[in-house]
């Protein structure tokens, strides 16, 4: 999509901090942490959010969620962390590309 944020980091039109790729997901820092360690994992193919999702989609969810303790522990949480998937306007989401927050570490937010 042309007009996707996350889509322009992918093709290299923005710039990123990156943490991790593969052919599958990208990972990289979220330029507004949230928490000391914060994490965006984005899948490499347009999806808009969690309620598009289907059976298609089954091998690289799989894939990523099993990423997501590996790219924790990378990042030094040793003692947990936090994963958020905003889904729609109505759940937070403000970029309509599905992806993965990872929080963790010092300045947690609260849910309180």
């Amino acid at each position: 999509m042309s007009d996707c944020l996350f889509c322009k980091i992918l093709a290299g039109d923005i710039p990123s901090e990156k943490v991790f790729e593969d052919e599958q997901i990208f990972v990289f820092k979220d330029i507004f942490p949230k928490a000391s360690v914060h994490l965006l994992v984005v899948p490499k193919i347009h999806i808009d959010s969690l309620e598009e999702l289907n059976t298609e989609h089954e091998a690289l969810i799989t894939h990523i969620m099993l990423a997501l303790p590996k790219l924790a522990r990378s990042q030094g949480l040793k003692d947990g962390f936090r994963t958020i998937i905003n889904t729609g306007p109505g759940g937070g989401q403000e970029v309509g590309h599905l992806h993965i927050h990872i929080l963790g570490g010092d300045n947690m937010p609260s849910f309180n």
